[in-house]
């Protein structure tokens, strides 16, 4: 009587044992689920406005008061610290005369342009260092002083042997660009998980296919770094080459319209330059860099809203 008392009893102590451990893993399983499941539901528009648009606009505004209440307490000559107001009647001038977006796509033309052949050589230069070791070992230590190397220097040169020209302009671009891309490259090679290779080989990924399905895309964020900084030295590059070598060939542009602000000794057109050359560096991260940038990481899942 004894045993076949315990032994249904010892049944269902199994039983209950069991149903935790089942419990238990489908708990599991639904919380790893939930780990998966990227929410992808766009932001509201009134959130995207408070945590997006209202910081840089505060931001702005305080740096316009602190600006008119350093001019207003005449801290320093007028004619070294112009006014808001002063700097916005420039912008309005330029704008009645038509000649505001003109210079603006001067520069922005020449920049966009000499940063695409920038990419177009310094992705291929970037994948055959990190893929070769003896290229990586001749070139990889130019590449990283080119990349120290300020763009400016290029400059003097660059005029000798190509003229006062586009050419020289986007001469000046691609040495102060391709080195960062092709660094960002190398970069985000480096840093791919050598078990992805080896399954990409297993899959029959080897070769040219394996560099676009497995390589390029694991790569992707250190590329992507790579090629924000080198639109950043390809802007500084293209600012430098336009301070210095000033022509009416090369059609005016934001570096000549700020160095003719200093040969005027007209402050207002210097800060107006100053701040054209920024707002342009801003746009183009927000407007191109940004969005890939929140693509790359919500296609990997590291992003939940937006």
């Amino acid at each position: 009587m004894a045993s076949t008392d315990t032994t249904p009893k010892a049944e269902d102590g199994a039983k209950a044992r069991g149903g935790g451990r089942t419990d238990d893993t489908a708990g599991l399983g639904a919380g790893l689920d939930a780990l998966d499941a990227v929410q992808t539901h766009r932001t509201p528009v009134r959130e995207v406005l408070v945590k997006k648009v209202l910081p840089p606009v505060v931001a702005v505004g305080i740096v316009l008061a602190v600006w008119q209440i350093l001019v207003s307490a005449q801290v320093t000559d007028p004619t070294k610290l112009p006014s808001p107001s002063a700097v916005w009647d420039g912008v309005s001038d330029m704008w009645v005369k038509g000649t505001l977006l003109e210079v603006v796509w001067t520069s922005v033309s020449r920049g966009l342009l000499g940063f695409l052949l920038a990419l177009a050589i310094g992705t291929p230069l970037g994948l055959l260092v990190s893929r070769v070791k003896f290229v990586r070992a001749a070139i990889g230590p130019i590449l990283s002083g080119l990349q120290s190397l300020p763009s400016v220097a290029w400059v003097p040169p660059a005029v000798i042997w190509l003229g006062l020209n586009d050419s020289m302009m986007y001469a000046v671009i691609l040495l102060g660009a391709v080195p960062s891309i092709a660094n960002g490259l190398v970069s985000g090679v480096d840093q791919v998980p050598p078990l992805f290779l080896r399954a990409g080989r297993t899959l029959g990924a080897t070769g040219l296919r394996g560099t676009w399905h497995v390589v390029m895309p694991a790569a992707l964020p250190g590329y992507l770094a790579g090629l924000k900084q080198g639109w950043a030295f390809s802007w500084r590059s293209l600012m430098a080459a336009e301070i210095i070598a000033s022509s009416p060939d090369l059609g005016l542009g934001l570096g000549q319209l700020l160095e003719n602000g200093r040969n005027n000794i007209d402050m207002p057109g210097v800060f107006l330059a100053i701040l054209l050359i920024l707002f342009v560096g801003i746009a183009i991260d927000l407007l191109i860099f940004s969005p890939v940038e929140r693509w790359v990481l919500r296609s990997r899942g590291l992003m939940v809203k937006g």
